[in-house]
């Protein structure tokens, strides 16, 4: 081998690069441990031990942070916390650009846009389709009384004269803007918020933003963190008498509507007899308050001005639909014409019963024509969260000049009219306020409130970050708690060290000597995969784990390919040396090695580009997996077999035991291609029938909806659990989940509707649902919030939407046919026959085809997951990369046998071909096979569905390349292909 020299430096210069990187995590963990030890269970006493060192020397000359931000990054299901993914309206962008156009070509395009919208198109996409088709050449995007206006003028703005074509370029330059100030505004809300390591990432142009946050605990406070457009503004209020005598018309109206259709009477809110200011001041307790006050009085709970009343929580939609009614705004006198009513923050309180309640103040703001408050939060420069003067917490804000100009106008008035000032943040009052000693200058002021000290730091750092420039739908989130990543890793570390142990034994069993030797080169692969994660700040995952257990089980392929060889070589009669050198030659195991293996990238690529959260993270572990065991197959095998045969230690590549297994085989695998043909054929009949009557166990991912894996105190049935959530979601599944005690409950209950109160919802139904089944002490913050070391209550949870589900599924399907397309190209290009590519192509069909028959026909009897979500595609992937690259290696022996001495017919030689590879096509399924068992044995719940793909995958893959694939071959070459082949070989 030339260059030796150089290799070896090479290997020495990375292994300690690989070292020195890794030597960050092992500090790291050292100093948590100890952490862990001194709270001994406290996980507030943990955090403060490690905040009071984060800038203390612990390894060189780095401090406790420098070493955490180095060591390796683990994913959510391996630590535990959130991944949320929203959506950035592109909508709410087009409508702020157009200065909130009326124009009804306009408004009828982004409606249409939104119904339209379909597969991986983005919004904006399907605008501009819809805004063609509706202008119909009418009516242009450059129109004055559309995105032609102030917004958008300037040099590189919209003028009268651009075509549509033109004016699309500036709005998407635009629109991408927007959402780049929103990717920086959650950046800042995250950076405050004190999250160790959290990522923040763009997805491409769809308006999508991902956020991963490790550790984190309270999903409902980060959830309103991250989701909140912090659209602060400051409105007048009207005084509760000054809008009493319409809600008594209201009430009164309504006393008529709700018990019997009629019309509208008119009423003359002037002249009411009755007003709220008397209402309020009405003793409960007299006779009156059994008699009936009518629909809008009924429940309200008197409250002092500029607060009209309150209702409880399970009111408050009816009260907003009788404040949208036509017939009631019809109602309005001219004084009131713009009066806009907003709900308060929630408050708690304790009803007659001593029970816990949630409700809601009703205030009435001063509007306008258009609908604009008189100051927005815009003029907020800095935000502090504090005290006032009473010692509750609060929130002081300083303003820009311009805002401190207004707040001054606007506090005389109020001082002057003896009124209030609402602070609205996101459509809800947080606190209104009134201002007794007259205009505030210097445009310093005060939020106060019914706060908490973690509400008021949240509410200080969305305003210190900005607002975001659109609403924010969660479309897709997931929740793993610490105690089940902590399994995770558990799991991992088993499967890794039997799947390493097994693998190794194997190699030694069955190559003796240089099996030590290829063991020595896959420790070194792991240690080159994890350095280069490290290095790169990769994530490693659950899936990742996989990949590292898989990356074992490919690793030795090459070596086993180059063993085999040699011993061809040696049987041939060669000296050691040039066996060893003929093995590692072009015409030996290179061009096989290098073939398969491209085919295995080519596939792990289509993952990476298609693939999302832990499938990608599955596939970049694999991708450097399969580079690094190249390198250290090629090379440091290469390296220790030449140290060998120099030091004259008489190596072999066989033990007593193995030297006769799988040798000689002279099977006739063509002769018996009408059976195998008709068993496969059955085989596909039977799976697409399956396929088409019992159907599939889709996931969520391809289907939308929320799933949630809950643990109890013992094992409970199924079927009662999903009976008794039906009656409260209207529908639900509940399956059992490794062990009797935990369930994987699934329901699309609200799954289209958005925001976090419709999260909070379906939480606490879901714990409403379920708490009979803990004991009295288990409360909805301890069932929803995985807290370290709880094993009860909701372990893991992730919805996925509607739409972001189609997009997976899309992306899904061109995913394993871009794989099949890029590998049938790639074979049809390096054996420059399109027969050998039809012949891979059928084999990998048949495999996928095969697997997914299994799924359709055991889904529902067998007790581990198996759904057909992401994960799956990316063991139906993995399977095809496998399939492919037992394949390629008996066409790589066909190709070199018919460029070769060797004598015969086609049918002989691919026959002979067959043959003389199969103790490396046993070999390499052996191993693969043992290391998917032990995932599936000790892997976890969590990925047994998915490994189970696996090793379905692999043992069909096997079978195809040997009886699908050389079949198809030799039966798609034509007769007088066959008579030429053989004319010029045997010649």
């Amino acid at each position: 081998m030339q260059n030796r020299g150089l290799v070896k430096f090479f290997a020495i210069i990375f292994a300690l690069v690989s070292i020195y990187q890794l030597s960050f995590t092992f500090v790291a963990d050292s100093v948590e441990s100890k952490a862990k030890e001194y709270a001994k269970g406290d996980s507030q006493k943990e955090l403060r031990y490690l905040d009071s060192i984060g800038k203390e020397k612990v390894f060189l000359f780095y401090t406790y942070n420098d070493v955490k931000g180095k060591k390796i990054n683990k994913g959510l299901d391996l630590e535990g916390g959130m991944n949320i993914q929203l959506q950035i309206s592109v909508k709410d962008i087009l409508k702020g650009l157009s200065n909130y156009s009326k124009n009804p070509v306009f408004n009828k395009s982004l409606d249409d846009a939104t119904k339209n919208q379909a597969g991986n198109q983005t919004y904006i996409d399907a605008f501009f389709e819809a805004f063609a088709a509706n202008a119909n050449g009418t009516i242009r995007l450059a129109s004055p009384d559309i995105f032609a206006n102030r917004n958008l003028e300037g040099k590189d703005g919209i003028n009268f004269e651009m075509t549509d074509k033109e004016a699309e370029k500036v709005i998407r330059k635009k629109v991408d803007e927007s959402v780049d100030s929103a990717f920086d505004v959650l950046r800042k809300r995250i950076d405050q918020f004190g999250v160790t390591q959290p990522n923040i990432q763009k997805l491409g142009e769809s308006g999508r933003i991902l956020i991963e946050l490790p550790g984190a605990k309270d999903q409902d406070r980060i959830k309103k963190l991250v989701a909140g457009t912090a659209q602060l503004e400051f409105w007048e209020t009207y005084k509760a008498e000054e809008v009493g005598g319409y809600l008594n018309a209201i009430n009164e109206a309504l006393k008529k509507t709700e018990t019997k259709t009629a019309a509208t009477t008119a009423v003359d809110t002037t002249k009411a007899k009755d007003d709220v200011s008397k209402l309020l001041a009405e003793n409960k307790d007299s006779a009156k308050a059994d008699q009936s006050r009518g629909p809008l009085f009924d429940k309200m709970t008197p409250t002092p001005s500029p607060m009209l009343g309150s209702y409880q929580k399970k009111d408050t939609a009816a009260i907003n639909s009788y404040l949208k009614r036509p017939d009631m705004k019809a109602l309005l006198p001219a004084n009131l014409r713009y009066v806009k009513f907003v709900w308060g923050k929630p408050v708690t309180e304790l009803d007659k019963d001593k029970k816990e309640i949630e409700t809601f103040a009703l205030y009435a703001l001063k509007g306008n024509r258009d609908d604009t408050a008189p100051m927005s939060g815009g003029v907020i420069t800095d935000a502090q969260d504090t005290f006032d003067q009473y010692g509750r917490p609060s929130v002081n804000m300083q303003m820009n000049l311009t805002g401190a100009r207004i707040w001054e106008v606007m506090t005389g008035t109020a001082s002057t009219q003896k009124s209030n000032i609402a602070i609205v943040l996101d459509d809800i009052v947080y606190s209104a306020p009134g201002v007794s000693n007259g205009p505030i200058a210097g445009g310093r002021s005060e939020i106060t409130g019914s706060f908490d000290v973690t509400e008021t730091k949240d509410l200080a750092n969305v305003l210190r970050a900005g607002k975001l420039p659109a609403s924010a739908e969660i479309i897709q989130s997931e929740i793993v708690g610490p105690s089940l990543g902590q399994e995770a890793i558990d799991h991992g570390i088993n499967s890794s060290i039997v799947g390493l142990l097994l693998v190794s034994l194997w190699m030694i069993v069955y190559y003796g000597k240089a099996g030590w030797y290829a063991n020595i080169a896959l420790a070194v692969n792991l240690l080159f995969l994890f350095g280069v994660m490290v290095s790169f700040g990769f994530v490693l995952t659950l899936p990742g784990i996989a990949g590292i257990v898989l990356t074992m089980g490919t690793a030795v392929d090459a070596n086993i390919i180059i063993y085999e060889r040699a011993k061809e070589e040696l049987r041939a009669g060669k000296p050691l040396d040039e066996a060893i050198r003929a093995s590692f030659g072009w015409k030996g195991a290179m061009r096989s090695i290098i073939d398969a293996n491209v085919t295995h990238i080519l596939t792990g690529i289509v993952l990476v580009v298609f693939g999302t959260g832990p499938i990608k993270g599955f596939a970049i572990t694999l991708l450097i997996g399969i580079i690094t065991s190249l390198f250290t197959s090629i090379f440091i095998t290469r390296i220790l077999l030449d140290w060998s045969t120099g030091r004259k230690n008489n190596l072999t590549f066989v033990t007593g035991m193995s030297k006769k297994w799988f040798t000689n085989f002279h099977f006739d695998f063509l002769g018996i291609k009408k059976w195998t043909y008709i068993f496969s054929a059955t085989v596909v009949i039977v799976s697409v029938a399956s396929l088409a009557t019992n159907g599939v166990n889709y996931g969520t991912d391809f289907l939308g909806g929320r799933t949630f894996q809950v643990r109890f105190e013992k094992a409970v049935p199924a079927e009662e659990i999903a009976d008794e959530l039906k009656g409260i979601f209207g529908s639900a599944e509940a399956k059992v989940f490794g062990n009797p005690s935990q369930l994987k409950i699934t329901t699309k209950y609200k799954i289209e509707q958005h925001g976090t109160e419709v999260d909070q919802e379906v939480n606490q139904k879901l714990f409403e649902g379920l708490k009979k089944h803990y004991g009295a002490d288990m409360t909805y913050d301890k069932f929803t919030n995985p807290y370290d070391g709880k094993t009860l209550g909701v372990v893991q949870s992730s919805k996925v939407g509607p739409t972001v589900a189609a997009d997976i599924k899309t992306n899904a399907y061109w995913a394993v046919l871009g794989a099949m397309a890029i590998v049938f190209l790639y074979l049809m290009i390096s054996f420059r026959k399109w027969q050998y590519s039809l012949g891979a192509i059928a084999a990998v069909a048949h495999d996928v085809i095969f697997v997914l028959g299994i799924y359709s026909l055991l889904w529902k009897y067998l007790p581990w997951g198996m759904e057909i979500d992401q994960h799956f595609i990316a063991a139906i992937l993995t399977v095809i990369g496998y399939s492919m690259n037992d394949t390629v290696i008996v066409f790589d022996r066909v190709r070199e046998f018919l460029g070769g001495k060797t004598k015969g017919t086609f049918n002989e030689i691919v026959n002979k071909s067959i043959n003389t590879t199969m103790s490396r096509t046993i070999n390499t399924s052996l191993t693969m096979i043992m290391v998917l068992a032990i995932m599936f044995i000790f892997g976890g719940d969590s990925i047994r569905g998915f490994v189970f793909a696996m090793l379905v995958g692999i043992v069909v893959g096997t079978y195809s390349s040997l009886f699908i694939a050389t079949p198809v071959l030799c039966d798609t070459i034509s007769k007088a292909e066959h008579d030429r082949i053989e004319a010029e070989h045997n010649a």
